[in-house]
């Protein structure tokens, strides 16, 4: 399984090769010889999952035939791995994002992968549908109104599916949740408080790359948050109504650097020795031939200084949700804490039920200063017993002691959840039943999670409440069978 991130915390399940029972849905074989054809848009790091489940374990229902970028270094790249998967002479044809119609038409293909950076998703969406082809998108589904009407228009003009990537769902630990929540074992939801740390090797990531600019990406609060809002959406099956946010830039960016007397930096971290807040590209192999290598085509820096100017994003924020059903859900994410993880209480009229999940206890230097990835490969990390990573999901009933609900285990990253969504995005047409946890997603999930997003950058413009239906996204936005 090949890694979305290489800054973020491996959990344990990412290395297990067998999932707990009832983890992973039951699909039928698939029929010889009846093989969809994939195409890549946009050949950044995060493309590597998709491509390798295509050439990999899912290439008896899939097949790679052409990819798509604007910088033919990256394409190139892959382009090779799958050659080395293949054992022979990949020759994928390339297009330009002005080519997304010629590619669709040429090449017969069945389905767009979308992932690119997250501002040219609904353009790529949209052009997808019309040119004839299915979609699977990352999240977020897009960032801002503009690109959920174009979507919404473009889905209902063709009446073709968009599915979304939302693989916090597969995590078992997540699923666990949700199934005591739909159990109904701690009544009807009142409200969830929902604490989201990142820390200073995976949170300072989002503030090198193109992620910086709230125009690229929404902001942490549509890129990053739009996982956690899904989550929340579909824990307690609810749609958000209404959303009040605080937030800012206090830790990262040129201006606090200065207030802390941080000194002069060095524009980008590539060959800087000794500070742990810079990446080195020449540390990873494939961020070296996938940026590094290609910066001669487009200028693109992948390894900018997190404390440098022009970064517009927020790395503190803070959120109240009100549910249409009268739930409240307050939130906060903190993009510099020194531990990886999060946290999530969910309380109810019958109990209460608390998820802890801590990814990354520490981070710990190396002898030249550079941050451990992977403290459990390395031989001197030392396990830390005041915050030991791992998982825990407590259940308690009113006027009872706490119980521990089991987590399975789960297989591949994001808590043991990327390899099971990808059974179901390229095997879902061969599931023996419906997933009794409702874990795939569509692009009305993605809608619901960015209206979250989007309803809060407004909202720390005007420093008031947003109602999402004022937002006007394109789409009605209640749960099936709702009144």
């Amino acid at each position: 399984m090949t890694d979305q991130n290489p800054t973020a915390p491996r959990p344990a399940s990412s290395s297990s090769t067998a999932a707990g029972p009832g983890v992973i849905p039951e699909f039928a074989a698939a029929p010889e010889g009846e093989q969809l054809r994939y195409a890549v848009a946009g050949t950044g790091h995060r493309a590597g999952m998709y491509i390798g489940a295509i050439t990999g374990e899912h290439a008896d229902v899939a097949t790679l035939v052409a990819l798509l970028d604007t910088n033919p270094g990256r394409m190139a790249h892959y382009e090779s791995a799958v050659s080395e998967a293949l054992g022979r002479p990949a020759s994928l044809p390339t297009y330009a994002p002005d080519g997304l119609e010629k590619m669709i038409a040429e090449q017969s293909v069945d389905v767009v992968v979308v992932t690119a950076p997250d501002h040219a998703h609904a353009e790529l969406v949209a052009r997808a549908l019309a040119a004839g082809a299915d979609v699977v998108v990352e999240k977020p589904l897009t960032i801002d109104r503009p690109g959920c009407r174009r979507i919404t228009g473009a889905v209902r003009e063709t009446g073709r599916d968009v599915v979304m990537t939302f693989n916090y769902r597969y995590a078992p630990r997540n699923s666990s949740l949700r199934q005591v929540i739909s159990s109904g074992e701690i009544g009807e939801v009142t409200s969830v408080h929902f604490e989201w740390a990142l820390d200073t090797v995976h949170g300072a990531d989002y503030f090198r790359r193109w992620h910086r600019e709230k125009k690229n990406s929404g902001g942490l609060l549509v890129h990053k948050s739009s996982h956690h809002f899904d989550l929340v959406n579909w824990w307690i099956g609810d749609v958000p109504a209404r959303v009040y946010a605080r937030g800012g830039l206090k830790f990262y960016g040129d201006r606090n650097a200065a207030e802390r007397g941080l000194g002069a930096r060095p524009a980008r971290g590539t060959g800087v020795v000794g500070d742990p807040f810079t990446l080195d590209l020449h540390d990873d192999a494939r961020l070296k031939s996938l940026y590094l290598d290609a910066e001669q085509y487009d200028g693109y820096l992948r390894d900018q200084d997190v404390f440098g100017p022009g970064i517009t994003i927020e790395d503190n924020m803070a959120l109240l949700v009100d549910y249409r059903r009268g739930a409240t859900l307050t939130y906060s994410l903190n993009a510099h804490s020194p531990w990886e993880g999060y946290r999530v209480t969910v309380n109810g009229t019958a109990g209460r039920a608390e998820l802890e999940v801590i990814e990354r206890g520490a981070i710990e230097l190396d002898e030249l200063g550079k941050a451990v990835l992977d403290p459990s490969a390395t031989p001197t990390s030392v396990g830390d017993s005041l915050r030991p990573e791992g998982e825990r999901l407590l259940v308690q009933k009113h006027w009872e002691r706490a119980t521990e609900y089991a987590i399975p285990d789960g297989i591949g990253g994001h808590g043991g959840g990327d390899a099971i969504l990808l059974k179901d995005v390229f095997r879902r047409h061969l599931r023996v039943a419906d997933d009794e946890l409702g874990r795939p997603a569509g692009y009305l999930d993605g809608l619901r999670a960015v209206a979250v997003g989007i309803a809060a950058n407004q909202s720390l413009v005007t420093g008031l409440p947003v109602t999402i239906a004022d937002l006007d996204l394109g789409a009605d936005l209640s749960l099936p069978g709702a009144s």
